[in-house]
């Protein structure tokens, strides 16, 4: 036999994604049920790879503890994605195919989701995206084999622009974000809510990734005479502005509503600094409600003391949790079965009741307007259960 070269196998195995997605039932009944990962832990959006990690380490943990799924272990086969479409395909097409996985969770990016969508789909095996997103395109992007666990804009970007309005915060808005898909349909969604509360949209203004010197744009922020900035630029791109907006003076000029802001980014502006923000979340650490802080404890006893929890834990965790109670539904220890038992499904989470809808498989669930302070997130108003809008055709 020649040596095994993985590239080829994968060009081979890829001619046969009819006969791969039945494989499963049949591999190794005495090893774990490998569940794939493909998260981004190098490439600028580590920060958020590794929470969602620590939900997924947490889920397994605890799913092994109580005798695991249908009476075997889970197992997580982590993959670094490098924050790059193509390496998450390549990645996704491994876990399937090579580790037999009975479903992939991730990943952050929505590029790396489309890019990855095909393979999901081809080799029919749910994916499980656990990251905040801007809702189908068109319809495109929906499917039978994908499951959403975190927010669509009606749900975190909608309801945040009348509640800030509705406590007079100015009528002026100024949309700044990074240039690509997410920031984009963010504002597209928000440009509704800033005319049903008779405000104007003074500019809409995007900037590649990779930024160090902001400057410019923040006095055209501080000039244009805006009441409020809506800000989407995740990651390091993030903290570098809000650093250099707070050092000019602009942060007391404008209320910031942070879109897809969490937990991760506390303590990385400075001491006493990106205070008195505002943003959408489904999920708030800091919030008393004992089911929250209970999850919050069984986080921190696995992952340590001083991990940082956000959302994105939140939600990787409710992922796996869905996938183990979905199979359980179906009764059947296989990719059908499992996106068979998720769809429709309800279950409990930290904050009350996680309910994925039947069709397009998104999820409703209690979201929150909170508010940093003190160098900490915390709640200040509850919302309550809203049905996410995902924007998948019917």
């Amino acid at each position: 036999m020649g040596k095994f070269n993985r590239r080829s196998f994968l060009a081979g195995a890829g001619a046969s994604v009819a006969v791969s997605p039945l494989a499963f039932p049949a591999i190794a009944q005495n090893r774990p049920i490998p569940v794939g990962a493909c998260l981004e832990f190098s490439g600028g959006l580590e920060l958020f790879g590794n929470q969602a990690k620590i939900g997924l380490d947490l889920a397994a943990a605890e799913i092994n503890a109580s005798g695991g799924i249908l009476g075997r272990s889970v197992e997580i086969l982590y993959r670094d994605n490098k924050t790059d479409p193509k390496t998450a395909a390549e990645r996704t097409r491994e876990l399937i195919q090579l580790d037999q996985a009975l479903a992939v969770v991730g990943p952050i990016t929505s590029s790396a989701r489309n890019a990855m969508q095909p393979a999901i789909e081809g080799l029919k095996t749910p994916l499980l995206y656990a990251t905040n997103y801007e809702g189908a395109d068109n319809g495109a992007g929906c499917g039978r084999y994908l499951f959403f666990f975190n927010t669509v804009p009606n749900q975190d970007t909608a309801p945040l622009i009348p509640w800030l309005a509705a406590r007079g915060v100015g009528t002026r808005y100024y949309a700044f974000g990074q240039n690509y898909v997410w920031p984009r349909n963010m504002f597209q969604a928000a440009k509704p809510m800033i005319t049903q509360v008779k405000g104007t949209l003074l500019a809409e203004e995007y900037t590649p990734a990779g930024q160090t010197n902001f400057t410019p744009v923040i006095r055209k922020i501080a000039d244009s005479g805006a009441d409020v900035l809506l800000f989407a630029l995740p990651g390091a791109d993030g903290i570098t502005f809000i650093k250099q907006a707070e050092e000019f003076g602009l942060m007391k000029k404008v209320t910031v509503a942070f879109l897809g802001f969490s937990e991760t980014y506390l303590g990385a502006f400075g001491a006493g600094k990106g205070e008195n923000m505002y943003t959408g979340v489904p999920f708030v650490a800091s919030d008393p409600d004992a089911g929250v802080q209970d999850f919050v404890a069984r986080v921190r006893k696995q992952a340590g003391p001083d991990v940082g929890i956000s959302h994105y834990v939140f939600a990787h965790y409710n992922a796996l949790m869905a996938l183990k109670r979905g199979v359980e539904k179906s009764g059947k220890l296989d990719r059908e079965g499992a996106v068979d038992g998720m769809a429709g499904l309800s279950m409990p989470i930290a904050t009350g009741t996680a309910s994925i809808t039947q069709g397009d498989h998104h999820t409703a669930m209690q979201m929150y307007i909170a508010k940093t302070e003190n160098g900490s997130l915390r709640v200040v108003e509850k919302l309550g259960v809203i049905q996410p809008l995902s924007g998948c055709r019917a």
